[in-house]
């Protein structure tokens, strides 16, 4: 059976977007759910079915707003090792390693941290995609860090709310080629789809969704014998697909090891070998999330937790200090 909302408009809320005052009316609601929900024809504004998200409202108007029963799940279990941070009856914070991707999709359907989670704990939120129970952001497959994971409905829509106010703490690390100009500073733009490949994402200055991250450069490594590398820091005020890789491509200082968003590795003469192969053999981006700082959606205590850079980055690091003294 389904849970139906339905509102009328005052004269207070004449001319607003649907979405929002959906949102304003009921705010268990994620503005995210409530948009998918629109798009898949479970809004009625005077009985007549609209897909519209920013459809503009009017005084009277009468708002229907039906949520499905949640999905059952039909994943498989995956055995895999969860490097647990944080767990507790509402959530769980997962240290992520490189390698292993969020939630099922086209190629891979079983080994995921979806399914590991299965495999962990059956009780996970299973509102929206029956393909991504508890996801509540994602981490690119090849980046290591923290990820936050909802055990309950409740617990979903709250930390999506605090997502969609970009009130959630993020903060990266990523070696990236070169020096940032200027070396600290924000990076504002939009965010869209790559026209020449669907599977990349570019940066435009009017189209797509709108992109703001912070970062300042940590370290420098800069001599004759060596390529030069800065270790940044990002901190993210949204957090659109490829984000970071996206806009530090955009800056020209892409991310070592980045398959998608990549800089040709240059041979440089008298480079220390094995520096040289620590730099080609790292076989994923060097891009790590850090640390992630939320309010408790049943407590509202403020917690933070933070996550040390794998051996894999630490081994470049390493090897880059000592070819830098």
């Amino acid at each position: 059976m389904k849970n139906i909302i339905n509102l009328i408009v005052e004269k207070v809320e004449d001319n607003q977007r649907v979405d929002q005052f959906i949102a304003d009316k009921e705010p268990t609601l994620s503005r995210t759910r409530i948009k998918n929900l629109i798009i898949n024809s479970e809004l009625k504004i005077n009985q007549k079915v609209i897909k519209d998200p920013s459809k503009k409202i009017a005084i009277g108007d009468s708002i229907t707003l039906e949520i499905p029963k949640p999905k059952q799940l039909s994943l498989k279990p995956y055995q895999y090792k969860l490097d647990i941070i944080f767990e507790d009856e509402d959530l769980l914070v997962i240290n992520k390693n490189a390698g292993i991707s969020i939630h099922p999709g086209p190629g891979n359907y079983d080994n995921t941290i979806v399914n590991a989670l299965i495999n962990y704990n059956k009780k996970l939120s299973n509102i929206g995609d029956e393909l991504r129970p508890g996801i509540v952001h994602r981490l690119d497959k090849d980046t290591s860090g923290l990820i936050l994971i909802a055990k309950n409905n409740i617990s979903h829509e709250n930390l999506s709310n605090q997502f969609n106010k970009h009130t959630i703490k993020r903060i990266y690390q990523a070696l990236i080629w070169g020096k940032l100009r200027p070396q600290k500073g924000k990076i504002e733009t939009y965010i869209k789809r790559s026209s020449k490949n669907r599977q990349l994402m570019e940066v435009s200055m009017s189209k797509g969704k709108k992109a703001l991250t912070n970062y300042k450069t940590l370290n420098v490594f800069e001599n004759k014998k060596i390529p030069t590398f800065s270790l940044v820091e990002c901190k993210l005020e949204t957090g659109r697909t490829h984000q970071i890789r996206v806009h530090m491509a955009f800056k020209g200082n892409n991310i070592l090891g980045d398959k998608k968003y990549k800089k040709r590795f240059k041979k440089i003469k008298n480079i220390d070998s094995q520096l040289e192969k620590t730099l080609i053999d790292l076989d994923r981006q060097f891009l790590h999330a850090k640390s992630i700082g939320f309010v408790h959606p049943r407590t509202g205590q403020e917690l933070e937790f933070a996550s040390k850079l794998p051996k894999d980055l630490e081994l470049v690091l390493k090897k880059l200090k000592n070819a830098n003294k």
